[in-house]
């Protein structure tokens, strides 16, 4: 079996081409899958760089789809053939947030999906959208439920609501495309008029380009009659979150995803106490959310945004590609 494992050192040199034995037949409660697909989050890079040795031998990447080759006994919810994806807290199946770390992540704190084969318990995984390539269902573990729990779980997105989307990333575009499925209004930000192009193409009813207009909260204030937008999808941290809620309404909701700015910053905490924001950190989402996000991409027919995809052997190349920041939408492997 085919696999890229993290050696010693640091930096994407790390990631090796390698042979690994088949990890045999599911056993009770088990599924086997033939991986076809990942997709790279800038988690799954940060992992690849590593210089902690701790991690030499680690089978990177948290996104993985494929096909069910075989069930274990008491498996009822899978058969062979069907295609599935992987959740980014396997043991998170339902609830209130359980895990505060990544411990349990897989291509973090365990074994990823950067393999042609793994046998692992079938709550690990849920059904893939129909129709999807497994690329494209790979999309789904971390990028597409970030942006479902944020919008709609946590959020209670509905018709009629304006969303504000921070970035060209994953999460944005999985973002605009949920909120404008169900009948919201969207309002983009970017430093590339190139890209805000493609995302008033995807969708986007509004652009601001936040290189040119640093004060971009007001902007959006204005672009919604002074009212302020309901939801906010914040990937920017301390660099971004004081024109974030100047851009929110009274008692709005922002989605603390990223922190691309920084780790800590000055944080007007008046405003937000003034006008009653909901300010929460979240950190992707449990099985459940995923099943119910797989439910109405099929109802609704949606599509991710897949920007290239490289062969796992160029996994490397992939995150150097990912590095350059010129794509719109997600970097796949396809194997």
């Amino acid at each position: 079996m085919k696999a890229i494992r993290l050696g010693p050192g640091s930096g994407l040199q790390r990631l090796e081409w390698t042979d690994l034995e088949d990890p045999g037949a599911p056993g009770v409660g088990e599924i086997r899958v033939r991986l076809h697909g990942n997709s790279l989050n800038y988690h799954d890079y940060h992992v690849a760089k590593s210089e902690d040795q701790k991690r030499t031998g680690l089978i990177p990447m948290a996104d993985g789809a494929g096909v069910v080759e075989a069930v274990g006994a008491g498996v009822r919810e899978f058969t062979p053939g069907d295609s599935v994806v992987s959740t980014f807290f396997p043991l998170w199946l339902d609830g209130p947030p359980a895990f505060g770390d990544f411990a349990t992540v897989p291509g973090d704190g365990v074994d990823g999906y950067a393999r042609e084969v793994v046998v692992r318990p079938a709550t690990w995984f849920s059904r893939a959208p129909a129709g999807w390539s497994h690329p494209e269902a790979a999309t789904l573990t971390t990028a597409g439920l970030t942006a479902w729990r944020a919008l709609v779980a946590d959020a209670n997105l509905k018709a009629g609501d304006t969303v504000l989307v921070l970035g060209t990333g994953g999460v944005s575009l999985f973002a605009l495309q949920f909120a404008k499925a169900m009948g919201a209004t969207v309002i983009a930000t970017s430093s590339s008029d190139v890209k805000l192009e493609r995302m008033r193409a995807l969708g986007a009813d509004h652009t601001i380009n936040y290189k040119q207009v640093a004060e971009w909260g007001p902007a959006v204030r204005g672009l919604t009659g002074g009212r302020g937008v309901d939801h906010v999808i914040e990937l920017g941290g301390p660099g971004t979150l004081s024109q974030s809620i100047v851009a929110t309404r009274t008692g709005g909701h922002i989605s603390l995803i990223g922190t691309l700015t920084g780790f800590s910053g000055v944080v007007p905490t008046a405003l937000l106490m003034i006008k009653q924001i909901c300010l929460q950190g979240l950190i992707v989402g449990h099985r459940r959310q995923q099943q119910d996000m797989v439910r109405a991409i099929d109802t609704l027919g949606l599509k991710p945004v897949v920007d290239r995809t490289f062969p796992l052997a160029d996994l490397a190349e992939a995150f150097r590609y990912e590095e350059s920041q010129a794509h719109l939408g997600k970097i796949c492997v396809e194997f």
